[in-house]
C-alpha cells in the first residue's frame, strides 16, 4: 500500500500500517498520529470523532487499495487474479518480516474499543464483502454459475486471510504456498468444469 503525500491521508495510511502491525487495541492515536509524522492536534482536526473514524478510514483505505490490485489482475482471470492477491500478501508479510498482516482482519477480530465498532467493524465486513464480490464477478465472467461463484470467493478471501495470519504466527511463507497451490486447484477445476 502506497503511503499518500498529503497529510490527511499519510495519517490514514499511517493508521492501516500501524493497525496491520499492532491491532486497533494496542494503538492510540497518539502512536498512530507519531507513526503518520503528523502533529497530534492535526490528528483531531482531521478525525474530530477519534480513533473510530480513524479507524474506519484505515480499514476502507486497505480494503480499497487491495480491491485496487484486484480489479487490475482480475481482468485476466481468476486464477491469476488470486495469484496476484496472494503475492500481495507475500509481500507484506514478508517485507515487513513477518510483522504486518492485513489492518482490515485486525479490526474485524479483536474486541473492538468503546466507540468504535458500529463504523470501523461495519467498514471491515464491507471490505470482506468487496473482495468477495471482485472475485465471484470475475469466476462467473469465466463459466462458474452464481451461488458457486459467491462460495469460492468467500472460500479464497477466507482462506488468504487465515494463511496471512498463520505465515505471521510461524513466520514462515509455508502456509501461504499450500493454499496458494490449492486455490489455484479449485479454481482450475471450477472454471473448466
Amino acid at each position: 500500500m502506497q503511503t499518500p503525500a498529503a497529510p490527511r491521508e499519510r495519517i490514514v495510511a499511517g493508521a492501516a500500517d500501524m493497525i496491520s502491525r499492532r491491532g486497533l487495541n494496542a494503538t492510540s492515536i497518539r502512536e498512530l498520529a507519531k507513526h503518520a509524522d503528523a502533529p497530534l492536534g492535526s490528528t483531531y482536526h482531521y478525525f474530530p470523532s477519534g480513533k473510530g473514524q480513524l479507524a474506519t478510514e484505515a480499514v476502507r483505505f486497505a480494503g480499497e487499495s487491495v480491491a485496487r490490485s484486484l480489479r487490475k489482475e482480475l481482468r485476466a482471470g481468476p486464477r491469476e487474479g488470486v495469484a496476484a492477491f496472494l503475492a500481495l500478501w507475500r509481500g507484506i508479510v514478508v517485507g515487513t518480516d513477518f510483522r504486518a498482516g492485513c489492518p482490515v482482519l485486525a479490526v474485524a477480530v479483536e474486541e473492538p474499543p468503546p466507540g468504535v465498532v458500529p463504523e470501523a467493524v461495519l467498514a471491515a465486513a464491507e471490505v470482506f464483502a468487496e473482495w468477495e464480490r471482485l472475485l465471484a464477478d470475475s469466476l462467473r465472467a469465466h463459466g462458474l454459475g452464481g451461488d458457486r461463484a459467491d462460495q469460492v470467493a468467500t472460500l479464497i478471501v477466507a482462506s488468504v486471510e487465515g494463511t496471512v495470519a498463520m505465515c505471521r504466527a510461524q513466520r514462515d511463507t509455508a502456509p501461504l504456498d499450500r493454499v496458494a497451490a490449492q486455490l489455484d486447484a479449485i479454481i482450475a477445476a471450477a472454471v473448466e468444469s
